[in-house]
């Protein structure tokens, strides 16, 4: 859902009060077009927001979400491939997708149109997380403007949206600790996952059922399943040279969703027009700079430092600092022999072994990139690749054609030792100025 909070506000359906369902992706199996989370508004008229899958089944979730809003009530629409009907609606794909359609209302705890507009209206680079329950017994939202302070646990709307009014407190304060040790951990990472508990009936005593009886579909309840979405203000990505690769580098980085910092100490280079488009120019000596962002808090696990200055003197310094702190990607700018020089630099300034692994360089995937514009490519498929490790995904950069198996991987990392990238300008042994 927070995917549409861009375009909530422009679009006249929400404008003008219109009656709407919401159809979101609560499962996914198989090579799919869009994640889990992904969502898109129906109003009454038809109109829409959003997309699910590219095209494939939009009609129809289209249809289901006009019966939903005349019959008032929640449903599920899964859809996949028939290679038995051609014409079946379905992926082409050959992925799965389960749709769970909510119409917006104003019933007690509901999701409803004006608290979207609200949500939208916070910017893009705030923090908020949604809480959404999507099993068929139960339905509403809670909007969670902090989440990474939030405590689940002693929450009264999560205890709503769980059903456990009337529930006898030992058994809400096990469904509430069960709920929390699941929710907080995708909450303060910012992530979206489903989150399933045991119902409410199955913490009370399991008289309900004899321990022996036989189960079947109708006498075991379906366990109470909550949408977690939550997005954390832009992870930071610092660009230390004011050059023409850091120019090249700063919309690349914005695409990709970080808040970029341009810092160079050069007040001449720094002050060109071509870098106002950063979110932050800041003139100061790159080492001291940072070291000033971690000890105030301003930095994070998620923060990337790309070194592209190529000169000693700043980058000894600032790559010492860097390796020092707890970041996600340190990257930085240079051939191989400066490479070499770098690394004998840092280990005299007592930086260990462990730390220098942590450090891309030279910086970006092996592309063959030349200009600064291939460079920022570069720069930017090996962000990716490597948040894609961190998910769980292979480091391994190649061609999706010459592959084999699903194009997503979320599967364990096979390592295969260090990655002898280089990008074809880096080889250049003249240091750039």
């Amino acid at each position: 859902m927070l995917d549409l909070m861009p375009s909530l506000k422009e679009w006249r359906p929400a404008a003008t009060g219109q009656r709407c369902a919401l159809a979101t992706v609560v499962g996914a199996g198989g090579s799919v077009p869009r994640p889990l989370g992904t969502s898109m508004l129906v109003s009454e008229a038809g109109d829409v927001l959003g997309s699910l899958s590219g095209g494939c089944v939009e009609g129809a979730v289209v249809e289901a979400a006009l019966a939903a809003m005349h019959d008032g009530g929640t449903r599920r629409e899964f859809f996949g491939y028939s290679a038995e009907d051609a014409f079946a609606v379905g992926l082409t794909c050959g992925g799965e997708l389960e749709i769970h359609i909510e119409p917006l209302g104003a019933a007690p705890g509901a999701l409803r149109l004006e608290s979207l507009r609200l949500l939208a209206g916070q910017g893009s680079a705030s923090a908020l997380a949604l809480i959404r329950r999507v099993d068929a017994h139960g339905g509403g939202a809670v909007v969670i403007p902090d989440p990474a302070s939030f405590q689940a646990e002693h929450s009264t709307e999560l205890a709503a949206l769980l059903g456990l009014t009337g529930l006898g407190a030992p058994a809400a304060g096990h469904l509430m600790l069960a709920a929390a040790a699941q929710l907080e951990p995708l909450l303060r990472g910012g992530r979206t996952g489903l989150v399933r508990l045991a119902p409410p009936e199955g913490c009370l005593s399991g008289a309900a059922v004899p321990p022996n009886a036989p189960t079947s579909p109708a006498t075991v309840p379906e366990p109470v399943t909550l949408l977690v979405e939550s997005r954390l203000p832009p992870a930071r990505l610092l660009i230390f040279g004011a050059n023409d690769f850091g120019a090249a580098l700063l919309p690349a980085a914005q695409l990709l969703g970080y808040h970029v910092t341009l810092c160079d100490a050069r007040p001449a280079f720094a002050g060109q027009s071509r870098f106002a488009g950063a979110d932050q120019v800041v003139t100061a000596w790159p080492h001291r700079y940072l070291a000033e962002e971690a000890a105030s808090g301003r930095i994070d696990a998620r923060t990337v430092a790309c070194v592209l200055t190529h000169d000693p003197k700043f980058d000894i310094p600032l790559l010492h600092t860097a390796l020092g702190l707890d970041l996600a990607y340190v990257g930085a700018m240079g051939s191989r022999r400066s490479h070499r020089q770098r690394v004998d630099a840092l280990l005299a300034a007592g930086v260990g072994p462990e730390d220098l692994s942590r450090l891309h360089s030279p910086i970006g995937l092996d592309l063959g990139a030349v200009t600064p514009a291939e460079v920022a490519v570069s720069i930017t498929a090996e962000l990716v690749a490597s948040r894609s490790r961190s998910a769980g995904a292979s480091m391994l950069a190649a061609s999706l054609k010459d592959g084999a198996g699903p194009i997503h991987r979320t599967g364990p990392v096979h390592e295969t030792g260090p990655i002898d990238n280089v990008n074809t300008a880096q080889h250049q042994e003249t240091p750039w100025t």
